[in-house]
């Protein structure tokens, strides 16, 4: 969340990056609000230094015999206490009136992010793979299938029974496949923890708002969660492990020789996709539930930057190990996410739909989530604390990385070749699925 003080400061620099995002310019607003708080709060102080002042007139007046006097000042000072209690309310009124509006403004994107309007205008940094697109072709059939037809030849990918037990965007995987899906999230899990430094979490799946404020999917994307009731309250079904992993450091002060910390937790994930209506309705591309691997990094404010570099080299190390194509992006200012200051989008290569799509998304947040949730952190011999700076990155989505492995790996008779690096995990199996 910003900072009013540094709003007031650089009213242009906010609307500036507003507009880079496609959105109105809100400096005025704020400032109003501001104004206003302070406004109110100045005649709150008014109003207690002159209760206080003729609280010591009524013992003056006492002294010298002047009870008419003393009786009008009491008056005069019920009257200020009443209007101090129905002012302490109204401060808290106007303070929330601003940390709302303040907490549906996006974060700042960083200068080098490109400036655009949606995806069209990101800009690719990268790109792994393009000679085993060629090279795979001789084993696909002439156009290659997508994965929902892959997986419901097989008969091992039911839309028709999760339809029945669930409604819409949900998926029953069975036999080989649902073992393969649990294969690629465990040789993920074990990359991030044995080789890239990730501490593994098991973290609860039910959050509370709080959590969910902390790492901005409130209040401004309610409408993209499932609530469940908790006794009074409710709890989020969490739409990533961003939200528990984060949130870890909530209301905390670190030392500044504990960081980076380095989190990774594989878990569901819940989403009404509320955006979505109409947009990859076949197949398991965008469900209400699916698994991924979460990577997330707390460091000082230093450090965030070079972080955000390797966790997006970590994810992608995911893919080449996988040996699925795949192309790295920055996202430009209009694609961005509400909280990040810069992101790269990673997306596989998918024969079946002929197209890259986005398989993990790693943000740099600067502070932004920080402030949110009050995570700080102390530098030795400096008084006083800063925020820490929060990332996070999908490393990956393993339903769309066993989207990648249908695709990439398909043979002409309808069997899927299971990459190297999964064969461990899969019994030393070599081929699910065809004739």
């Amino acid at each position: 969340m910003l900072d009013i003080k540094w709003i007031r400061d650089n009213p242009a620099v906010l609307d500036a990056a507003l507009a880079s995002r496609s959105a109105a310019p809100q400096s005025e607003a704020l400032i109003a609000l501001d104004e206003a708080r302070r406004a109110h709060l100045g005649r709150l102080q008014e109003a207690q230094e002159r209760r206080n002042a003729a609280s010591k007139e009524i013992g003056n007046a006492m002294r010298a015999g002047d009870s008419a006097k003393a009786e009008a000042l009491k008056a005069e000072v019920a009257d200020i206490k009443s209007f101090i209690q129905n002012g302490e309310a109204e401060e808290r009124r106007l303070d929330k009136e601003l940390d709302d509006a303040l907490a549906t403004i996006p974060n700042l994107p960083l200068p080098e992010v490109p400036k655009g309007k949606d995806e069209h205008d990101n800009v690719e940094v990268r790109r792994f793979g393009s000679e085993l697109i060629e090279t795979r072709k001789a084993n696909m059939p002439p156009k290659p299938r997508e994965h929902y037809e892959l997986g419901e030849a097989m008969g091992l990918m039911d839309f028709e029974a999760a339809a029945k037990l669930s409604g819409s965007r949900f998926t029953v995987l069975k036999g080989e496949l649902a073992r393969l899906e649990r294969a690629i999230g465990q040789f993920m899990l074990d990359l991030h923890t044995d080789e890239h430094g990730y501490t593994e979490v098991q973290p609860p799946l039910m959050v509370r708002d709080d959590a969910l404020f902390g790492t901005n999917q409130l209040p401004k994307f309610e409408d993209d969660l499932f609530f469940t009731p908790h006794g009074e309250t409710r709890l989020g079904l969490i739409p990533t492990a961003e939200v528990p992993l984060t949130n870890l450091v909530r209301e905390q002060i670190l030392n500044q020789d504990q960081l980076p910390l380095r989190f990774t937790a594989l878990t569901p994930c819940f989403r009404s996709e509320a955006g979505s209506a109409g947009r990859d309705t076949r197949g398991m591309l965008r469900q209400h539930q699916f698994n991924k691997v979460e990577l997330v990094s707390i460091t000082d404010a230093d450090s965030s930057l070079a972080e955000h570099d390797r966790m997006t080299e970590c994810a992608e190390t995911v893919l080449k190990k996988l040996e699925l194509p795949f192309r790295t992006v920055v996202l430009c200012t209009g694609d961005m996410g509400f909280g990040a200051r810069k992101t790269f989008d990673i997306e596989v290569w998918l024969p079946g739909q002929n197209a890259y799509r986005e398989i993990s998304s790693c943000s740099v947040c600067g502070d932004f989530q920080a402030r949110r949730m009050d995570a700080r952190y102390r530098v030795k011999d400096e008084k006083g604390t800063r925020f820490v700076h929060t990332l996070n990155g999908s490393g990956t989505a393993v339903g769309r990385a066993l989207i990648g492995v249908l695709e990439n790996y398909q043979n002409e008779d309808g069997s899927v070749t299971v990459p190297d690096v999964l064969r461990p995990y899969m019994g030393g199996k070599e081929r699910i699925g065809g004739r």
